[in-house]
């Protein structure tokens, strides 16, 4: 029922093996995604059992975000010229195989070598489903497809951290790995077979220009800049609102409400997008959702109590939970022809280095000036994202709509 849901289309898209593909690669990236989110919880917790202290569970984190910093983007430019199966098949393999490690040499050593295994699954398959995506959806279709995808992501991000919980606590650290090594069978047995329906590559080894000419094409630098504005502003909120309810005096189920306010408004929100997006347009809901969060997180510092926090973060998701599926279509919408892998790439390399080092450098912001400064600073930015996105949607650019 929760995969039809997800890839539930109208019969606006003219083609039904279209929609059946659609539907295909939202289902793989939901079963994929919950695999690789169940295995970060447990080699997180996996690395506490074998010993590791914070400084190693530092690097583990690290080690799931450098592989796609180094290689989304050429990740993408392989996706355009060979296509996405066996990137796919790489991706969700590496992940699966990963897990393997742990189990039959278990160290902290193996556990790293899973976490970047993990990190190559995630830079491979992101990479290749948003462009499945975008390749596969109507230009009509195409917010509310990107929206679905963004929609299996929000449920991975609760089903499997809770599978993986429930799995240590009945089978332990070492089966659990099994455990992972299955949810991963499931898009590995859908790729062996439905896989050879995918698009193919271009078969190319030219790509029509530079890196540089993909970011200077129309649209493409404005999206990475509003996109790693986003990026930003998410790491930031999962970061330091907990810490600022905790020197608040909230307990810590009351800290945990407030997240989930965040999660529940950016879940609901997505919903609703493409009914925004028709009667507005991808800029202007862009310029609403940055002038929101942006209000928000202006106004935490001034609010102490629970309930007021949980209105703000909920505030919060409804203005973040636009970004991530509309940078998505409108990088795939303005990206050069034959090129929208690279620029897909291209976006999640500039997310993930942002994921790297924005926390650090507000962190020290944080120690030296007070809390209060990450939030308002992140308004700051927000409010700029929402004026990138305002010029965008007075100047009427949309980007190229591909058909």
């Amino acid at each position: 029922m929760l995969v039809h849901s997800l890839g539930e289309f109208s019969s606006a898209v003219p083609c039904p093996l279209k929609v059946l593909s659609v539907r295909f690669v939202i289902a793989l990236a939901l079963f994929n995604m919950t695999s690789v989110r169940a295995g970060r919880v447990l080699l997180t917790l996996y690395a506490i059992k074998l010993g590791g202290g914070p400084l190693a569970i530092g690097m583990l984190a690290a080690s799931f975000s450098i592989i796609p910093v180094l290689f989304s983007w050429v990740g993408g430019r392989w996706a355009d010229r060979f296509g996405s199966r066996w990137l796919l098949f790489i991706g969700v393999g590496g992940s699966s195989g990963g897990m393997l490690l742990p189990f039959f040499w278990p160290s902290l050593t193996t556990v790293f070598l899973a976490g970047l295994l993990s990190g190559l699954s995630m830079t491979f398959c992101n990479v290749s489903l948003q462009n499945l995506v975008g390749q596969m959806s109507s230009a009509d279709q195409r917010s509310k497809n990107f929206s679905n995808y963004t929609l299996a992501g929000a449920v991975s991000s609760f089903v499997g951290p809770m599978i993986a919980g429930f799995a240590i606590d009945h089978l332990g650290y070492h089966y659990s790995c099994l455990t992972v090594l299955a949810l991963a069978s499931i898009p590995l047995g859908m790729l062996v077979i439905h896989g050879s329906t995918l698009p193919r590559g271009t078969g190319k080894s030219e790509h029509g220009g530079t890196l540089w000419h993909l970011i200077a094409a129309p649209g493409v630098g404005r999206v990475l800049i509003v996109s790693s504005i986003a990026q930003v502003a998410n790491d930031l909120f999962q970061f330091y609102m907990p810490v600022y309810a905790h020197d608040a005096g909230l307990s810590p189920s009351a800290i945990g409400v407030v997240l989930a306010m965040y999660a529940a408004s950016s879940f609901v929100v997505r919903f609703v997008l493409p009914k925004l997006i028709a009667l507005s347009s991808e800029d202007k809901v862009l310029t609403v959702a940055f002038a929101i969060a942006g209000a928000a997180f202006l106004l935490v510092p001034f609010v102490k109590g629970g309930v007021l926090l949980g209105v703000m973060s909920f505030l919060i998701g409804l203005g973040m939970g636009c970004t991530s599926p509309i940078t998505m279509m409108k990088m795939y919408a303005n990206s050069p022809p034959g090129r929208s892998g690279e620029a897909m790439g291209l976006r999640l390399t500039a997310d993930n280095l942002t994921r790297l080092f924005g926390p650090v450098l507000f962190g020290m912001m944080a120690a030296s000036v007070g809390l209060a400064s990450v939030f308002w600073l992140n308004a700051v930015m927000l409010g700029s994202g929402g004026l990138f996105a305002r010029t965008g949607a007075r100047t009427g650019a949309r980007g190229p709509r591909k058909p």
